[in-house]
């Protein structure tokens, strides 16, 4: 039996049940499937029919199937960003492999709803280049990588590389001689459809979907079978795609642009050579251009160029101490760990750490055993990178932004009732830290902000999943809080009453920030909602269906008992003032 039409519906090797074609092309086809003897567990069906004669070919290629399923058995069993296989095998004249199913929607899908921008294509290549390295070392090259084969995932929103079926194995001695020609139209370059795939192929079709994200501009087919591209010139061998973005007021950073005109060069010997070189140059190109939007009537004129956003300071390198406990509040660990930051200057002697804070995925909110109902349900979320405050803001570092100009309200330089430069604000409005921020950007040429309560969170927690950073408990050697309860079985407590200097207890979390339990509640960005119904799974402000007049506070404070500093605790306060009690520290996008 071989699937097929009338093979809908019916087992394929006494197991999987095929339930529709998904695609084709060439000499395969791709099904979604049924697993009978996994209780029905979704999964893929790619069924390759080749053109062979005579039995001693036939079972020649057999031997090369089962290669190529062992290697991709090893990439998808190794990374979590391609399917695995689970199983393959030969059934009539047909070979056969059975991959996982990812849920979710191709780019393809969402491109066709709008085009990307530029945060979003830096996103696709920070995700996928990791990808792409890890599959070129393991000397595999994708030779299909297009919108149609990168899915993201839903329960965790990566993106996951899919359609490993014409995935070659390649050596320097092997990319020499000439293989079966396997690409797709408007995304091969010219040595890969001469048969001579290499690592630099894949980039160069990485490029062209970034590219093609950017304008909406996928390769049509007419009638004739003749591709129609307005990106690419074939008479001449240009990409035209700065000039279509350039004529629809698309703005792109220079540094992007050079990154994908090089990832788009003719010949595989001018185009980036690895994934890592991509990725390097991605991570040191820190000039981004922001488009101007209009999101609600207004009488001010908008500005006619975009708007460019100062290169970073240098970064830095700190180190700090990340201590463990054990549920008695002893330590257990101790160890010396490291992070980039850079320095922004405030005004002379003043200045502001920001420490960079990689991005990834993790699971946001309280299990049912831990918390109240405001922390449920629990739900993956994915964290782009971003810069944070190494620290909560300090009484210094306010009055050194409540003296530049005035953007929206006027700022109180003394507002803090414990008085000390180094120790945090603690008496602002959200409003009157949303005026910070825009000072602050102002000055500096970079936006910043107050963190989405998704990116605090994710920032306390710096990997862990336990009730603090700390381990199931804290002590008041370790964090200025007030009360003694469940969380803490410490003999001799020094509750302080008061804030203290920031950074005094000299210990941090795995990223490098200081503070995050305890001390001073720190304003979100985020309008308060009852519960995570319905939370956004990518990181940004949840602002649909909030209540704006009430704004998220995180950490607890030198005030509240350690229930209410906990990693996944949340409050909330009036935004334009209430119990006067609150800080806040900045972060800044990547782009």
């Amino acid at each position: 039996m071989s699937c097929g039409q009338s093979s809908f519906g019916k087992l394929l090797r006494n197991r999987y049940r095929v339930i529709r074609l998904l695609g084709e092309g060439g000499f395969s086809k791709t099904y979604a499937a049924e697993d009978a003897d996994r209780l029905d567990a979704p999964c893929v069906i790619k069924q390759f029919f080749p053109q062979i004669q005579g039995t001693g070919q036939r079972t020649k290629a057999a031997e090369f199937f089962k290669e190529e399923a062992f290697r991709l058995y090893e990439l998808g069993e190794n990374h979590s960003q391609i399917p695995r296989l689970l199983a393959y095998f030969a059934q009539g004249s047909s070979l056969y492999l059975v991959q996982e199913f990812i849920q979710g929607r191709t780019l393809v899908e969402e491109v066709k709803e709008q085009p990307f921008n530029e945060e979003k294509i830096r996103q696709i290549l920070t995700d996928l280049l990791p990808v792409l390295d890890f599959i070129h070392n393991c000397n595999v090259v994708h030779r299909d990588i297009k919108p149609e084969n990168i899915i993201r995932r839903d329960n965790d929103g990566k993106l996951v590389l899919i359609d490993f079926g014409g995935a070659k194995q390649v050596t320097q001695t092997s990319i020499a001689r000439q293989a079966t020609v396997i690409y797709t139209m408007g995304y091969a370059p010219s040595e890969q459809m001469a048969g001579f795939a290499c690592p630099a192929s894949d980039l160069y079709a990485l490029g062209v979907t970034c590219v093609r994200l950017l304008t909406q501009c996928l390769p049509i087919q007419d009638v004739y079978g003749q591709i129609k591209d307005p990106l690419y010139d074939a008479m001449n061998g240009q990409w035209l795609w700065q000039e279509y973005i350039d004529a629809q007021g698309i703005f792109i950073s220079e540094d992007l642009r050079k990154i994908l005109n090089k990832l788009l060069q003719h010949l595989a010997s001018d185009r980036y050579q690895s994934a890592t070189e991509v990725l390097n140059d991605l991570k040191s190109a820190k000039t981004v251009i922001i488009e101007p939007q209009v999101t609600q009537p207004t009488l001010l004129k908008l500005p006619t160029e975009p708007k460019i956003i100062r290169p970073l300071p240098p970064l830095q390198t700190c180190e700090f101490d990340v201590v463990t406990i054990d549920t008695g509040g002893r330590e257990v660990n101790r160890d010396r760990a490291t992070a980039e930051f850079f320095v922004e200057e405030l005004s002379k002697g003043i200045t502001l750490e920001m420490v960079a804070i990689a991005g990834g995925t993790y699971l946001m909110g309280s299990p049912n055993f831990e918390g109240d109902a405001d922390e449920r349900p629990q739900h993956r979320v994915a964290i782009a990178p971003f810069f944070m405050g190494k620290y909560p803001i300090t009484q210094a570092q306010w009055r050194a932004v409540a003296g530049l100009p005035k953007v929206k309200q006027t700022l109180n330089p003394y507002p803090s009732k414990f008085k000390g430069l180094y120790r945090p604000v603690e008496n602002v409005s959200w409003h009157e830290a949303v005026e910070f921020c825009l000072r602050l950007s102002q000055k500096t040429g970079r936006e910043y902000r107050l963190p989405s309560e998704a990116e605090w969170e994710y920032a306390c927690r710096a990997g862990t999943t336990t009730s603090f950073h700390f381990g199931e408990t804290i002590t008041t050697e370790l964090v200025n809080y007030s009360d003694s309860d469940t969380y803490i079985m410490e003999t001799k407590t020094r509750y302080r009453k008061e804030t203290t200097d920031v950074g005094s207890f000299q210990v941090a979390n795995a990223f490098g920030l200081y503070d995050m339990h305890g001390l001073v509640w720190e304003w979100c960005a985020d309008p308060w909602h009852n519960n995570y119904q319905g939370a956004p799974a990518d990181g940004r402000v949840w602002e649909d269906g909030g209540d704006s007049h009430r704004r998220v506070l995180r950490g607890g404070s030198w005030n509240f008992g350690a229930e209410l500093c906990r990693s996944a605790s949340r409050s909330w306060n009036e935004s334009d003032g209430g119990l006067r009690i609150c800080g806040f520290r900045v972060v800044l996008s990547l782009g």
